[in-house]
Parts: C-alpha cells; structure tokens; sequence
C-alpha cells in the first residue's frame, strides 16, 4: 500500500474518531436534558417488582427508545412493549417508573475520556409514569420508534406489542460537578435542545 493511501486512510480514521458531539452548555439544565434524551437510542427502567423473590424492590432493565428523529425531538421518550414483559407487568400494577438516560451511550464521553458515571459524561432520570398511547399519538411513536430501531418492525406480531410513553413528572440532570439539578417538566419541554 502506498504512503498516500496510509496517510488517506489515517486522515479519514482521525476525521471519523474525531467526530464530536455538540453539547449543551451545562448551565442550560433544561436543554442538556432535552439533548440528552433526543440523542439516545436506549434507556434502562426501573419499576417496582411485582414478582418474587425480589416483589416490591427496584428492578431495572432496558428499553429501546425515541423521543423524534434526531435532531426534532418532542421530549416525550416513547417505548414498544409487550405484556408478556416482566417489566411491563410490573407497571400494570404500578405504572411509576424512572428512565434513566446516558450520553455514555454515544461517543461523546468515550472521546472526551469520560467515564460513565462521571458528572462529565450527562446522563438524566426522568420520573413518572408509564402510559399506553393510541390514536394519532400511537401512530407517531410508531413513526419514531420505527425510524430509529428499524428491527422492531418484524418483531412477533403474536406478542400483543404497543407503544407507551413516560409521562413526566420530574426530571434530574447530572451533566456536571455539585450534584444532580432538577428541572421541572414544564422548563423541560420548553426548552429548545439543539
């Protein structure tokens, strides 16, 4: 292989590792969490067990979500589930539940070298509750949902699946040093993420 080919390849390996993500200032808590929930493909949930032996403990596991396609995000995390989850049982009984939602699932922390629990790299919990949606909203968590995590199309159409979202009322950023912020959910969908 010539020298110039090494150097091209080398040039469009460090142009592709490069890339970084354009984040929110932190100080715009609300934003950085509207950010954080667009760019995400994926969230864990944690409900309250209705199955033994750990019935009435947290029980966390994950879920495939979208809020828009990215970059034109609603805020609102939609979900595809199924009754026959064990999750999903959980919430026919209690429908509370917290998403919590990492920028460790991008390559924003791993090229600024950020550990996932670092305050760095931005992660959000949102808490509220789990809720189907049908009609034009169905349709469009559907559309969402379907863009961004196409093998759910030919999912088992014997599983009863439907769409859901988390209906928020609260929601908490750790995107830097002092602790965790809360923002409210009417500051949160207000805010314009990108």
């Amino acid at each position: 292989m010539s020298a110039v080919c090494v150097l091209a390849l080398s040039l469009a390996f460090t142009a592709v590792s490069g890339y970084e993500l354009k984040i929110p200032p932190h100080e715009e808590v609300a934003r950085m969490a509207r950010f954080v929930v667009n760019r995400c493909d994926w969230a864990s949930m944690a409900t309250i067990s209705t199955h033994e032996p750990v019935k009435g403990q947290p029980f966390s596991n994950v879920f495939s979500i979208s809020d828009g396609l990215l970059g034109n995000g609603t805020g609102t995390p939609y979900v595809y589930l199924t009754h026959l989850e064990i999750s999903v049982q959980d919430l026919q009984a209690n429908p509370k539940a917290s998403l919590s939602v990492s920028l460790a699932q991008t390559h924003f922390c791993k090229n600024k070298g950020y550990d996932p629990q670092s305050p760095l790299c931005a992660h959000i919990i949102l808490s509220g509750s789990v809720q189907e949606v049908n009609g034009t909203e169905a349709e469009f968590a559907k559309k969402v949902l379907f863009s961004r995590h196409p093998e759910m199309i030919d999912w088992p159409v014997d599983h009863g699946w439907f769409f859901a979202k988390m209906s928020i009322s609260q929601v908490w950023v750790l995107d830097y040093f002092g602790g965790v912020k809360m923002v409210s959910p009417e500051d949160y969908y207000k805010a314009t993420p990108f």
